[in-house]
């Protein structure tokens, strides 16, 4: 099994969204919340390219974006492979 990662605020729906996703598909994750941390969200844009927006999901050390990107990934049938590892 793939190691995933994600970038979250407490706030953030798409965040929740994203988890409730990989919990549906029983996948086991690191949260990283980084709400009231500016170092560990500047670590967050850089490691994410420069995106600065929650969530930033990766998946075994790569980035696959946010939750409409994870969406996409599993309507199109492609998540499960990244999974797999």
């Amino acid at each position: 099994m793939s190691t995933v990662e994600i970038y979250t605020t407490r706030t953030c729906p798409y965040c929740r969204r994203a988890k409730a996703l990989l919990e549906k598909k029983g996948v086991a994750y690191r949260e990283i919340d980084v709400s009231d941390d500016e170092p560990l969200r500047a670590a967050m844009v850089e490691r994410a390219g420069g995106r600065r927006t929650v969530p930033q999901i990766f998946i075994d050390g790569q980035s696959i974006g946010g939750s409409d990107d994870l969406a996409t990934l599993e309507r199109e049938g492609r998540l499960d492979r990244l999974l797999a590892g």
